[in-house]
């Protein structure tokens, strides 16, 4: 089967992301790495696209030379990834979506929910897909959590308590750090710091393994550095439409947390657990027996795990291959096979009316606030 062309916006030399897109891509052999406008310097940007083999007629200057430069083509791309600053997803993905080409775009989707129910209404107008880079949920373990609460493993889900918390930007002396700096100025940012880099991946998480969606929640937001505009913890309090109770808690100022990713999901008859530092397991505790050591690789898992599994038992799988599984996912979907656990656009809109609903809600001391957009109230 012939490779899918796929062209990258943003992700550039030093990119913490562009990286993990590159790897993850091309880990399956579905895509060829065809067109890049991968930098805001226009030839910094052409120079690295043709480093990594791009030629040098689809190495563009910008994204818009590149949508001008792919669109009448006969063999233009068939996905574009969208990895520049949050501020400018919407303007991108709308263009190349009302262009017609498969987009997948960098969290958070867009900087308000109004720009995200458009990306929504565009997506579903044009036929073609919007993903959007929740990769945590792309772990084979995170897909072998959800078949367990989907076959009732552990029966009707009673709470799920869920953090993404790290201490990388704890050290106020570096808070001028142009690759920290941006992530607390909402000229860049928008209006959330902390929640909307790292918290929504736990929010995402939570309903993706629940199979749920986060209905209301009350927000307790905190800048503990005085020269940030935008909160770097947050405490948030959720309901989910099942009735499901959540809590959530997302830093960056937490020194001696490295990635520190993690979910439990407790249920009537069971509990879950999962973390990113831990990928390979799923710790299973039915009620009134034994806690267990769920391990990717070995028989009895679920059809969705095996088929995202790469490597032998016992060997890790981490970050780049759960976005490859991103991208796994995606091929298959432009193919015409649609997979379950890809996150969409309506995800997208989901996070960032959560984003909102937090901040207005840690504005006025944790009043509880409808966190749905309006489209899906």
């Amino acid at each position: 089967m012939a490779k899918l062309k796929w062209g990258m916006i943003g992700g550039g030399e030093g990119s913490q992301i562009g990286p993990a897109h590159r790897l993850g891509a091309q880990a399956d052999g579905k895509f060829e790495f065809a067109a890049g406008a991968l930098d805001h310097r226009p030839e910094v940007g052409r120079d690295y696209a043709q480093r990594l083999g791009v030629a040098a007629d689809r190495a563009y200057g910008n994204w818009q030379d590149m949508l001008a430069g792919e669109k009448d083509r006969d063999d233009r791309i068939d996905l574009v990834t969208i990895a520049t600053p949050n501020a400018t997803h919407f303007e991108i993905s709308k263009a190349f979506l009302e262009a017609g080409f498969n987009v997948l775009c960098e969290k958070p989707m867009t900087m308000t929910v109004e720009e995200g129910e458009e990306i929504v209404r565009v997506a579903e107008a044009s036929g073609r897909i919007c993903a959007v880079n929740y990769c945590y949920s792309a772990y084979p373990m995170v897909r072998q959590a959800r078949a367990m609460v989907r076959a009732g493993d552990i029966g009707k889900v009673r709470l799920v308590v869920t953090n993404f918390s790290h201490g990388h930007h704890g050290d106020a002396t570096d808070a001028d750090n142009p690759r920290v700096r941006w992530r607390y100025d909402p000229a860049m940012a928008g209006v959330s710091g902390q929640f909307a880099d790292c918290g929504i991946h736990a929010l995402h998480m939570a309903s993706f393994i629940c199979d749920d969606e986060v209905k209301t929640l009350s927000a307790d937001m905190a800048s503990t550095i005085s020269s940030r505009e935008l909160e770097d913890d947050a405490m948030v309090n959720f309901r989910m439409e099942g009735g499901t109770v959540g809590r959530l808690w997302t830093s960056s100022i937490a020194i001696g947390r490295q990635h520190g990713f993690d979910i439990q999901v407790f249920g009537e008859t069971g509990g879950l657990c999962w973390a990113s530092e831990q990928p390979n397991q799923l710790i299973y505790t039915p009620v009134g027996g034994r806690t267990q050591i769920v391990e990717k690789g070995e028989g009895g898992l679920h059809d969705e795990v095996q088929r995202l599994s790469r490597v032998a038992i016992a060997h890790p799988e981490g970050f780049p291959l759960a976005v490859a599984n991103i991208y796994c996912d995606l091929a298959d979907a432009i193919r015409g096979e649609i997979r379950d656990g890809l996150p969409g656009a309506s995800d997208g809109v989901r996070s960032i009316a959560a984003v909102h609903a937090a901040v207005a809600s840690g504005k006025e001391d944790g009043a509880w606030k409808d966190a749905r957009p309006p489209m899906f109230r």
